[in-house]
């Protein structure tokens, strides 16, 4: 199993920026992808950003040219750079790891943006 913890998230004025970081442990070697994803009160999660083991990165339209999706595999840690942040980006914001057979999930981390 992949154990994640987040950190990072927190209260910002519309236009300001926050990096949330995702730290890795567990079964590391069994990871093929890991990603940021995000849900707000009375809606579904959703994708952010995902990032391959070879650095291959993805977006979703809404965040891209803001957000950037790192990795540092030394120390097992990922990293969302969240820049121009806007009040519809309020969410909880989860990390997960990605597996052929499953998906971890981190324990989310409160990300709010003020108008």
């Amino acid at each position: 199993q992949v154990q994640l913890v987040e950190s990072g998230g927190g209260l910002v004025q519309a236009g300001g920026s926050l990096r949330l970081s995702c730290a890795a442990s567990g079964s590391i070697f069994s990871i093929n992808a890991m990603g940021w994803y995000r849900q707000a009160p009375g809606k579904q999660r959703e994708l952010v950003a995902t990032i391959t083991n070879g650095g291959r990165t993805n977006y979703a339209d809404s965040v891209k040219g803001r957000f950037s999706i790192s990795r540092d595999n030394a120390k097992n840690t990922v990293y969302l750079q969240m820049r121009r942040l806007k009040p519809e980006d309020t969410a909880v914001y989860y990390c997960a790891a990605l597996t052929i057979a499953t998906t971890s999930w981190g324990q989310g981390t409160q990300v709010t943006v003020s108008s």
